[in-house]
């Protein structure tokens, strides 16, 4: 069954190569579903990770910086080159996008949170495609470590799936699912699980740690995210981000990744 509005989440795993620079094959790619997918119908909102990474290359820096200041300043960096990059892309593909920076106080504010409702909406009737991004530049709760309110781009997501009244979330990784034996990359005889309804002490046991050296979340985060979304009715798969393809079986009611279809909680 088509998934009328879809939020997509992609990773920092997925959009740079390391710390030397976007993978535009990568980008390029998900622009490309994402517009035709758009073109057939679907509303489309895409979460995107990457403003630290891709500054991070920007900059030339060997490493991502430790002190929330310089965080900051490469997420300054990085976010206005990302943007560039979706809009000439996704331009490319017909496809009109809009920045969408979001801090604390748009969850946490009755009225901003409904006025942020209204600018999706009002953005997905003009045919745009919103990127979201917490505001990183002023605000820290993601990309420091402790009172965290989104904590990730992952539970970010939700929280917009939520607040659209999405038909599914997409959480875009570097694996294609959740696997019954842990980290496939570490357990080859680990076999993805095609569907989970619900995370218990099992399925918690079995994320482990897989954040990287750019992304600040690891498979932990992306339950959180599940447990988000469900709670507001809202599915969730897990699919690999570097075959966009996967996409079109997402959107269509194919199966790809892990279909998360929720009880339970985290």
């Amino acid at each position: 069954m088509d998934k009328k509005r879809i939020v997509f989440k992609v990773g920092t795993s997925t959009l740079c190569h390391g710390m030397t620079g976007p993978n535009f094959r990568n980008i390029e790619g998900l622009a490309r579903v994402f517009a035709d997918i758009k073109n057939e119908g679907h509303d489309v909102i895409l979460v995107s990770s990457g403003a630290i990474g891709v500054g991070v290359a920007k900059l030339r820096l060997t490493e991502k910086p430790s002190e929330i200041r310089v965080k900051q300043a490469v997420a300054a960096v990085g976010q206005l080159e990302l943007m560039h990059i979706y809009d000439k892309l996704f331009g490319e593909y017909g496809a009109t996008v809009g920045q969408v920076l979001m801090t604390r106080d748009d969850i946490e504010m009755p009225t901003v949170k409904q006025n942020l409702r209204g600018t999706f909406d009002a953005l997905l009737k003009m045919g745009v495609i919103p990127i979201v991004n917490e505001n990183d530049s002023v605000c820290i709760e993601e990309i420091e470590d402790e009172h965290k309110v989104f904590g990730d781009n992952d539970t970010l997501s939700a929280y917009v799936a939520a607040l659209v009244d999405a038909d599914l979330l997409v959480i875009l990784s570097d694996t294609d699912g959740m696997y019954d034996g842990g980290d496939p990359r570490k357990n080859p005889d680990s076999k993805r699980m095609p569907v989970v309804t619900k995370i218990d002490d099992r399925i918690k046991a079995l994320a482990g740690d897989t954040g990287n050296k750019l992304g600040t979340g690891g498979y932990m985060t992306k339950l959180i995210a599940v447990q988000i979304a469900g709670d507001a009715g809202v599915d969730t798969i897990i699919t690999d981000g570097s075959n966009p393809e996967n996409l079109y079986l997402a959107a269509h009611g194919g199966e790809t990744g892990t279909l998360f279809t929720l009880g339970g909680a985290v």
